[in-house]
């Protein structure tokens, strides 16, 4: 996996490694260095070289720094110069940025490719309200969002089980593939989280809408057949007994991309990925019962796994710890 040194003048590369922690989760081969008032370049620099050493991959390094000419991006470069057929550097480090890098390491296995595709994220992500206030160049082109309000109802690109919700994987890798015009949380949980809620909405692809919502309001939607023509949802559940009061109540679901569920306690882990407890189990094989699909892939270019053989690994585990 390629290795990202977030750089930056104070803690502002701690702070956004944070921030990226709480929308993607926790990252490995991810370090933030910061160039303090009381420390010179070379100081920095000893800093970098000490986290590309704690790095699984050393040949593959993508330096995400804040202001192109500063102190953090001179001494990246510096670094730079003996691998610029491997390294790279981005400067103008932001949120969409760094969040975009996340998912494109899932998929990309160099540096170079990492630092072509984040570039358009970026810019994408600098945005002003109101939007007459952006220069006329950079406004953007109109989205599949015209259609708004038209005769029909969702047609369902994605119906998505991950704890994780709305993260680098979904926003990048999955949302190319599937090309949705809405991304909805199906949650009770987080509809009630107003930060959360924030996190999500603001996560959402360029061109993309992104809404939280109960269950309840989710079956509402699902039987509107006036205002949702032409649009192509696609629906993120942290967890199957959602996805199957979705389903009871009139969802028209057929597949189910079963992405991540994460650990607890009282859980067991069959997959690297997945965990479930006896609640999880059943709630899965009610949905096989009512004629679902499972998918289960963490991104669109991974193999699919075998719900059944994951299960049962699953009920096997359980019935040790019992």
């Amino acid at each position: 996996m390629v290795g990202i040194i977030l750089a930056s003048h104070g803690e502002f590369a701690q702070g956004i490694l944070q921030s990226g922690s709480m929308i993607f989760g926790e990252q490995e081969n991810v370090k933030a260095i910061a160039l303090m008032p009381s420390q010179g370049p070379d100081d920095l620099k000893a800093k970098m070289k000490e986290a590309i050493a704690s790095f699984d991959n050393q040949d593959e390094v993508l330096f995400l720094v804040d202001l192109w000419g500063g102190t953090p991006f001179n001494q990246a470069n510096a670094l730079f110069e003996e691998h610029k057929d491997k390294w790279a550097i981005v400067a103008g480090l932001n949120l969409p940025m760094l969040i975009e890098a996340y998912g494109a390491r899932l998929s990309m296995g160099t540096a170079h490719e990492i630092a072509t595709f984040i570039v358009n994220s970026a810019k994408e992500g600098i945005k002003v309200k109101p939007e007459a206030l952006e220069p006329v160049t950079a406004k953007a082109a109109p989205t599949q969002q015209a259609n708004a309000g038209a005769p029909g109802k969702f047609e369902y690109v994605l119906a998505r089980i991950d704890s994780r919700l709305l993260h680098g994987q979904v926003a990048t890798a999955w949302t190319k593939a599937m090309n949705p015009t809405r991304i909805i949380v199906v949650s009770d949980d987080v509809s009630r989280d107003k930060l959360r809620k924030n996190l999500i909405t603001q996560a959402a692809p360029p061109g993309v809408k992104a809404h939280v919502i109960p269950v309840d309001h989710m079956i509402k939607l699902a039987k509107d057949d006036q205002h949702f023509g032409g649009q192509r949802a696609m629906l993120l559940f942290e967890n199957p007994q959602d996805v199957l009061r979705a389903v009871e109540g009139g969802v028209p679901l057929k597949t189910i991309n079963v992405g991540s569920m994460a650990h607890s306690i009282g859980k067991v882990q069959p997959s690297k990925v997945l965990a479930f407890n006896q609640q999880d189990i059943d709630t899965f094989n009610k949905l096989k019962k009512a004629g679902l699909n499972f998918d289960v892939r963490k991104v669109p270019n991974d193999s699919k796994g075998n719900m059944d053989e994951i299960l049962k690994k699953a009920q096997d585990e359980l019935a040790k710890v019992k």
